[in-house]
């Protein structure tokens, strides 16, 4: 098949590779003309595609049959997060108005989007209900595709936990946090999912045409407090304390069903969490 990767960061560049190695023509777009040369070794051809440029759009879709939408935000900001995930969709939707050949868009979006949870085991069916800005943003992104992409095409929205995996190992991610104190109590709930994962979930969807929201996660799921105390205990490095007077930074608490895509053919490469 004919895949475009809009957004081919850590995510894209790897499910380029494999998707090319099983034959498909795979086109990657970037941002970064630096990063070219790099993605020229991964994909059949790359194009510079800013997600602000929809006529750059129209052109990087034209006679493809695979969306893979996989952007990431450069800052955290607000108006970062506006421009490169919203915009980005905005622009999309417009863009496919005039195409017939693409017949599947997959998103990969955020868990974010779902708030807190009290710990609870939420699948597909859950309310939606950000905590932040970030948040909001990432929900009206979803329901820009939602409303703006019409059958057949099918839409694929994948949640993702957390990102962890190769030259993004958990201990790179919070190894400065050792030996420190942070706010809350360590009780809300974090949830996990390896690179290889998101690789076979993206194969899947692609191969079954799956449509739909679908949450991925590994199946351990666990309270920050054990989350931390086993990271940094295998690393053998100091323990990390918690001050319940603050207000935890960022708290998604809940605990993020993966059974939905299990039932659609998905058996998870990693099911623990590694550390």
């Amino acid at each position: 098949m004919k895949i475009v990767i809009i957004g081919c960061g850590y995510v894209g560049k790897a499910i380029a590779q494999v998707w090319t190695q099983a034959g498909h023509e795979v086109t990657a777009t970037t941002t970064t003309p630096e990063k070219v040369a790099d993605l020229e070794r991964l994909a059949t051809g790359v194009m510079v595609v800013k997600g602000d440029n929809p006529e750059a759009l129209k052109e990087a879709i034209a006679d493809q049959e695979v969306i893979l939408l996989s952007v990431a935000a450069k800052s955290r900001s607000v108006d970062g997060y506006r421009e490169t995930y919203l915009n980005t969709a905005k622009n999309l939707v417009s863009a496919l108005e005039e195409n017939r050949t693409v017949q599947q868009v997959i998103y990969t979006g955020s868990y974010g989007v779902l708030g807190s949870k009290q710990g609870q085991w939420i699948d597909e069916t859950a309310s939606v209900t950000p905590i932040n800005e970030h948040g909001d943003i990432l929900l009206q992104t979803e329901q820009v595709l939602l409303s703006g992409l019409q059958e057949p095409l099918k839409l694929c929205i994948l949640r993702l936990a957390g990102i962890y995996g190769p030259r993004r190992e958990l201990i790179k991610i919070f190894g400065s946090w050792a030996g420190t104190t942070r706010p809350g109590t360590g009780e809300d709930y974090t949830n996990w999912v390896h690179l290889d994962d998101i690789v076979g979930a993206l194969k899947l969807i692609q191969q079954q045409q799956l449509e739909g929201i679908y949450h991925l996660a590994d199946d351990s799921p666990m309270p920050k407090k054990e989350f931390y105390r086993r990271l940094f205990e295998s690393h053998g490095l100091p323990a990390l304390s918690w001050n319940s007077s603050q207000s935890s930074e960022r708290v998604y608490n809940l605990r993020l069903s993966n059974q939905k895509l299990k039932r659609a053919g998905l058996n998870l490469v990693h099911p623990e969490t590694e550390f």
